[in-house]
């Protein structure tokens, strides 16, 4: 027990020493990273938790997408955010048969519904109509992202500010 003890008092005399005193000083001179004393006694906040019931998020990679008089409009492949992490469209892998004569096409986020995506055989429902999508650019990666909205929603990103 007095060995217990006296290891005890050691230990507490050598962290209060001037030697590692002297060492942590010459370490925070010479450029280390050291966290401040207090910072390295505060434990990190806990992270914030969101519960999402299991009938009210689906994820939309694959899905299909159908238009209002139920075309086949093609699956979605993609999302595009914006610099604040705002989703503003979609990718659609549109067209085609069988993965032949697809094309990639943006259409705006406020033009597609997910009203009735409670399983992945549903699909989302495009407020576009099959030739509107047929008549819109090809999407390219690395260049300008034009995205086909519906009536009256589509606003251009300027992000040279």
């Amino acid at each position: 027990m007095r060995i217990g003890i006296l290891i005890l008092f050691l230990i507490a005399g050598l962290a209060g020493s001037p030697a590692a005193s002297a060492a942590e000083d010459t370490g925070a001179t010479q450029g280390s990273r050291t966290a401040p004393p207090d910072a390295a006694k505060e434990p990190a906040p806990p992270p914030s938790v969101t519960v999402i019931g299991a009938r009210d998020a689906h994820g939309i990679l694959g899905r299909e997408v159908r238009s209002a008089a139920n075309e086949d409009m093609g699956r979605v492949v993609d999302v595009i955010v914006d610099r604040e992490g705002n989703v503003r469209a979609a990718v659609i892998d549109f067209g085609g048969f069988l993965g032949v004569g697809s094309r990639k096409i943006v259409v705006d986020w406020g033009a597609l519904r997910f009203g009735g995506v409670a399983n992945k055989r549903d699909s989302i429902t495009l407020e576009l109509t099959k030739a509107q999508v047929a008549a819109a650019p090809e999407y390219k990666e690395d260049a300008p992202v034009i995205v086909l909205g519906a009536a009256g929603r589509l606003q251009p990103w300027d992000f040279d500010h």
